[in-house]
């Protein structure tokens, strides 16, 4: 199963034919994805199913239904085991961007931290996941596929948010900070942390 957002309302890609009287159940490999969006949009549809029988083909036929936009980003820990955010469209986020062409994910991710942020020294632990969710850009609709990786720094020095990007602050956060800036951030961002950190019964960040 996946999950595609569109602001922060999940789109569920899955096996399954019906997933109960609230979700509207759509076949993904004949389904007009953008006309769905659309409805999403314009709030005339809050639960949504896109369905295929093998599981296996379920990404790539998700993947053919709009023009995709690659990124990657960092969950950023330092020697304090404090988290590193970004603030932006008045929401708490972690630190993305764009790949770039013939540039590896990995390399994309560690420089978009960097340039968002101004953190240095930056080690790559893990891959955590990919996110899905749906923007415009001039006009049209595109999806983002995002991959997330653990990273970790010893850097001390000063943190210069991207203002060009509409960046307004990149701040350290502790445990109890942390929890409080995902209740002012994104669902699939929430999803990069175990249920038991966004509840508080767990200072272990990793899902």
């Amino acid at each position: 199963m996946y999950k595609v957002f569109v602001n922060d309302i999940p789109i569920i890609i899955s096996t399954q034919k019906d997933l109960g009287e609230k979700y509207t159940n759509y076949r993904l490999k004949t389904v007009r994805l953008k006309k769905v969006i659309k409805k999403i949009l314009n709030g005339d549809l809050l639960y949504v199913n896109l369905y295929h029988k093998n599981e296996k083909k379920l990404l790539k036929l998700l993947l053919r239904k709009m023009k995709v936009v690659t990124a990657a980003g960092g969950l950023v820990v330092n020697s304090k085991e404090e988290i590193l955010f970004i603030y932006r469209n008045h929401r708490w986020d972690l630190p993305k961007g764009k790949t770039e062409k013939n540039e590896s994910i990995e390399s994309s991710a560690i420089r978009e931290v960097e340039e968002e942020t101004g953190v240095k020294d930056l080690q790559i632990k893990r891959f955590i996941t990919k996110t899905y969710h749906v923007f415009k850009r001039n006009g049209k609709l595109r999806l983002k596929e995002t991959h997330w990786y653990e990273m970790y720094t010893e850097y001390e020095g000063e943190l210069v948010p991207e203002l060009s990007e509409g960046i307004k602050k990149a701040k350290w956060k502790n445990f109890e900070k942390s929890q409080k800036a995902l209740q002012k951030s994104y669902a699939n961002i929430k999803m990069l942390f175990p249920e038991k950190f966004l509840a508080g019964k767990s200072k272990n960040w990793v899902a």
